[in-house]
């Protein structure tokens, strides 16, 4: 009991972050970058972008998830350690977008992450790419949606 409060102390001050490109067409990329320059500095918060998915308390899924990308996604989610909030980042990780009708689409990220955890929790930021304000909103309401468990 004493070890998971702890656990949950530690996940409102400082969330680790590993980004996932499930196929998109970089703009998303270059905006979560975006996040690490000064300008918007997202490490005031407390996240950090971090090398594996082992140390992640955040997946940030951007891109489609096309039929090939889908296992790896659903791979890297189940090596996160719980509790693990999914961020879909875009128009094409929330609804595909664009690319819709494509003939090499799988699901929708969520879609696919539920397929192998039913409870995961999973925040949707909307946009072509989305600015990285709304990036910034995401991680700090997972901040504070974290901070209830």
């Amino acid at each position: 009991m004493a070890l998971t409060k702890l656990k949950n102390w530690a996940l409102r001050k400082s969330l680790w972050v590993y980004h996932v490109n499930a196929g998109a067409c970089n703009n998303c990329d270059i905006e979560v970058l975006d996040l690490l320059t000064p300008r918007y500095d997202i490490e005031r918060f407390g996240m950090l972008l971090v090398g594996s998915p082992r140390h992640a308390d955040v997946l940030a899924v951007t891109g489609t998830c096309t039929r090939q990308a889908m296992p790896r996604v659903q791979e890297v989610y189940m090596q996160t350690p719980r509790p693990c909030v999914v961020m879909a980042i875009g128009s094409c990780a929330l609804a595909q977008g664009i690319f819709a009708e494509s003939y090499h689409m799988g699901p929708k990220v969520d879609e696919a992450i539920r397929a192998v955890d039913p409870e995961a929790i999973i925040m949707y930021v909307p946009g072509c790419p989305p600015k990285p304000e709304a990036m910034i909103s995401a991680a700090v309401k997972a901040m504070e949606f974290l901070k209830q468990l």
